[in-house]
């Protein structure tokens, strides 16, 4: 599903919502990749592309869920522990925020580069505060592609996080 005009419909937001309730991927033949110290990952393959999407599921105990939104949506903090980045930027393209980020690939690896539309909606369902944050990619004249550097087409990424019911959190992120 595409994002509406103007960002991510209401339902793309719920959705993701729903999918925090579950303790493993419904439907379709996810394969378990690792399960440990609370994390769960799965794999899909889509017999189209060749590529695989990935589903984490996991709590983290320390680390309150709006603390964890913060930080994610935080791309000044991400530029000071993520040797990786090359260049990350957001930038206002008709009217909507544009994440870019360039990342450092490896010599004869060439580096990849994507350009996304980003939004976050904090939630209250059912008396519970959930956290949401998606990801697509997109096309703005503003990020033209570079020489040399591999732009990624299809990136989307879904992230729903809410309390643990302790001091943690129980996130969701596709």
């Amino acid at each position: 599903m595409e994002p509406a005009a103007g960002g991510f419909s209401e339902e793309q937001f719920r959705e993701v919502c729903a999918e925090l309730q579950q303790p493993a991927p419904a439907g379709a033949d996810w394969q378990l990749l690792l399960e440990t110290l609370g994390i769960s990952i799965y794999r899909l393959l889509d017999q189209h592309s060749g590529l695989y999407e990935y589903k984490v599921f996991g709590v983290l105990e320390d680390c309150p869920p709006a603390l964890l939104a913060d930080v994610y949506m935080d791309l000044d903090y991400r530029k000071q522990w993520d040797r990786y980045i090359k260049e990350l930027c957001e930038k206002e393209c008709n009217g909507e925020i544009i994440v870019y980020w360039e990342v450092k690939y490896p010599f004869p690896l060439s580096n990849r580069d994507y350009v996304y539309l980003r939004q976050r909606r904090d939630l209250d369902l059912e008396g519970k505060r959930i956290h949401v944050i998606l990801a697509q990619s997109t096309s703005v004249p503003q990020f033209t592609e570079k020489p040399g550097v591999i732009r990624v087409q299809q990136y989307k990424q879904s992230l729903a996080i809410e309390s643990d019911g302790k001091k943690g959190s129980k996130e969701w992120s596709s």
